[in-house]
């Protein structure tokens, strides 16, 4: 039996705004957000604007540092970090829209320091999954908990959908979503196993 899933796009993302609010008034300044391509991207851009934070917010590619690189190459969609300020000194607000095996947050990492060095680098995920395989944490998540493998591939098809919502919402197209246990028509590339964040 597949349990139905809801997921309002809009009430996560205002937590997580709020989540970002309390980490960026507890760090000292400088503080800069950095999204993870492409979800956590989208989120940090739109938590730039919300938040009205002067400049702009960077953007971080991990996939040159995958341990995976080898065997699966480059994404065409994979982009170039960018980091409109430099990185030494600067304490680093690390967005991403799902927490799982923790590494694609390393990846992110290794790319962070190739740029130079922090102060400091903090977590703020959309959705922390239990899975860890590294020993990562995040400083904001808003915690899915324990999940059935019967309702894991559900979430993770709501959770990319969710994200992408998010995404088009701050562009003034959509407020909400609600999907049920059955992936939507064409959502089997939302729907592929996720093992990698």
């Amino acid at each position: 039996m597949t349990q139905t899933i809801q997921l309002d796009a809009e009430l996560l993302y205002a937590e997580l705004r709020q989540g970002v609010q309390g980490l960026m008034a507890a760090t000292p300044q400088p503080v800069v957000l950095a999204g993870i391509t492409s979800g956590g991207a989208w989120l940090a851009e739109r938590l730039q604007r919300d938040l009205q934070l002067p400049g702009e917010c960077g953007v971080i590619t991990s996939a040159l540092h995958r341990d995976d690189f080898g065997s699966r190459g480059m994404s065409a969609d994979a982009g170039r970090t960018r980091l409109p300020w430099a990185i030494d000194g600067r304490h680093v607000i690390l967005v991403d829209d799902v927490l799982y095996t923790g590494r694609t947050i390393r990846a992110a990492m290794n790319e962070i320091f190739d740029y130079g060095r922090p102060a400091s680098v903090t977590l703020a995920v959309l959705v922390s999954r239990n899975g860890r395989e590294l020993p990562i944490t995040a400083g904001m998540s808003l915690p899915t908990g324990g999940c059935h493998e019967s309702r894991s591939r559900v979430l993770q098809i709501a959770e990319r959908l969710a994200a992408r919502r998010i995404r088009d919402a701050g562009d003034g197209v959509v407020r909400g979503l609600r999907r049920s246990g059955n992936a939507p028509a064409g959502a089997q590339g939302a729907g592929r196993k996720r093992r990698d964040r």
